[in-house]
């Protein structure tokens, strides 16, 4: 399942490093700042849709945000499976 929180994490890190404002990417991909924000913060979890329109705004192909999103997931498991503790 697709954690919401780290999505949104990894979009607002593409957008910024692109020096993109909300308002302008909300725009370019055709749903609100509001609602752009409440992706950004893992608030909502983006349809494959709106994910898609939003990476396209951003400058991005969806596969190279995937890898990003699919390379901090592994990041986290190895952090977890090496510290059982902070499962307890």
């Amino acid at each position: 399942m697709l954690d919401a929180v780290r999505v949104g994490k990894i979009l607002q890190h593409c957008r910024e490093s692109r020096g993109l404002s909300q308002e302008i990417v909300s725009g370019l991909a055709g749903i609100g700042r509001t609602h752009l924000s409440a992706l950004e913060r893992g608030r909502r979890c983006p349809t494959l849709d709106t994910f898609l329109s939003v990476v396209k705004a951003i400058g991005m192909e969806p596969s190279e945000v995937i890898a990003i999103i699919e390379a901090e997931a592994y990041k986290s498991n190895d952090r977890a499976e090496s510290n059982p503790e902070a499962n307890a």
